[in-house]
């Protein structure tokens, strides 16, 4: 495997509890373990779109003091980027219809930063996407909320569950951004790193 021969010495940790960060960097096949620190995710309200998820990426590396020689530490941080304003994981359910509400009918972006921290060296990069709603009804909302899993989401949804397959009208750029991790960009990244 042409992959899996060039980070055949690396050993790849990945700094996410995600089950879909983690299915998609198994779908490459490429050998790695998970590993998380806690870090509380604050940053400053100057910071704007990728600024926000590049500065998260990074303090979630910070953690993580004693790499060896051949570690590469894979972190990740998505937002919704919505009317100026970024919309993160929801509080509560209820804060989770609010937040489909405002998207309902709407055009939001989707960005992802990754970083990837060695020994030596660290880098970022990100990705961004645009994702169009059609107009979600009330019981549709409601329906979502109370069946799936929406309060570990930026934004209160997965593209890849019931209300992307019945809501989401169009995208401009990477599906997979949206799921939480820009697989191409990580696959490029990764072999130059």
């Amino acid at each position: 495997m042409l992959f899996t021969k060039k980070l055949q010495n690396k050993n790849i940790i990945l700094a996410s509890k995600s089950p879909r960060r983690q299915q998609l960097l198994k779908e490459l096949n490429i050998p790695f373990k998970i590993e998380t620190k806690e870090v509380a995710e604050e940053y400053s309200k100057l910071l704007k779109k990728k600024k926000i998820t590049e500065y998260l990426a990074k303090l979630k590396a910070k953690p993580f003091t004693n790499l060896k020689e051949s570690d590469i530490l894979v972190t990740s941080d998505t937002i919704v980027w919505f009317k100026g304003k970024p919309l993160e994981k929801p509080k509560n359910l209820e804060d989770a219809k609010k937040m489909l509400q405002q998207l309902s009918g709407k055009k939001h972006k989707v960005i992802t930063s990754v970083c990837l921290t060695s020994k030596n060296k660290q880098i970022v990069f990100s990705d961004k996407t645009s994702v169009y709603f059609k107009k979600l009804t009330e019981e549709e909302i409601k329906y979502y909320v109370e069946n799936y899993k929406p309060l570990d989401k930026a934004g209160s949804y997965g593209v890849q569950e019931w209300i992307g397959l019945i809501g989401i009208k169009k995208i401009k750029g990477s599906y997979y951004n949206i799921v939480g991790f820009p697989v191409h960009k990580f696959y490029k990244e990764i072999l130059k790193f």
